[in-house]
């Protein structure tokens, strides 16, 4: 029997491991070179730059210099990069709904229009929020 074909297993196959999404998020937050990025996520360097190797081949940030001497990039989302944005918040919430402690989540943000924000995946068409068991395989 052969392995469903998967949009989820593709997905994971470049931003499924921990460093990996864990790099994108700090590039969200504005954490963009990768010295920061290493202290921020706690990753080896080495395997930090792996994950960073791999984000930048598959067109999901880009490298772009901000010094000459010496050389040094910092890494900027692209489209497909800032699409992830919603899976960011939907594992935030998850964490902060199953995982967080007593003193709270350790990010609140808030969205522009000055509440906290709390993702919610809804429908393009209807704008009703889905939830387990309420979709179906197209026909």
């Amino acid at each position: 029997m052969q392995p469903r074909e998967c949009s989820v297993a593709r997905t994971l196959d470049l931003v499924g491991e921990k460093w990996a999404l864990l790099a994108v998020r700090e590039v969200f937050l504005g954490n963009r070179r990768f010295d920061e990025m290493t202290r921020r996520t706690g990753a080896p360097r080495d395997t930090l730059a792996a994950r960073l190797r791999t984000l930048v081949s598959a067109g999901i940030l880009e490298r772009r210099p901000y010094s000459e001497h010496p050389a040094r990039f910092e890494y900027h989302l692209t489209d497909a990069g800032r699409e992830l944005y919603p899976v960011i918040l939907t594992l935030m919430r998850w964490g902060d709904s199953h995982l967080t402690g007593e003193t709270g989540p350790p990010l609140v943000l808030e969205h522009q229009c000055g509440h906290r924000l709390v993702a919610e995946v809804v429908c393009e068409a209807c704008r009703e929020p889905v939830a387990a068991g309420s979709t179906r395989r197209q026909r």
